[in-house]
């Protein structure tokens, strides 16, 4: 799996938006157990396809900013993220993306 951010750039944990609400510990963390549903993009690829990848964020400000305070997400430590993400679809995650303005009200309308 493929991500947008270099070794030396790669914080503990990232923040990633999911589809719904996830019991979190304290910090933030999921429950052991649970399952997260993780929110997958399409993006243009080489060659004119598509792939799926998965956001992440490296704050929740940061995730508050481009999706908006009504979205659900769960802290994961990044040694974990392939993990995590294994069976979710993910061909890569994108890191604290910059999203087209608007696009919170979208999926909140979805």
């Amino acid at each position: 799996m493929n991500s947008a951010a270099t070794t030396s750039e790669v914080p503990d944990v990232l923040v990633l938006p999911t589809m719904t609400k996830v019991r979190q510990n304290p910090d933030g963390s999921p429950l052991s157990g649970g399952t997260i549903d993780v929110m997958l993009m399409p993006v243009a690829a080489e060659g004119g396809q598509e792939r799926l990848v998965a956001l992440a964020f490296t704050s929740v400000p940061l995730l508050v900013e481009a999706l908006g305070q009504e979205q659900a997400w769960v802290i994961v430590p990044t040694e974990a993220m392939e993990g995590t993400l294994t069976g979710s679809g993910a061909q890569a995650i994108l890191v604290d993306p910059q999203l087209a303005e608007g696009f919170a009200e979208e999926q909140a309308d979805d």
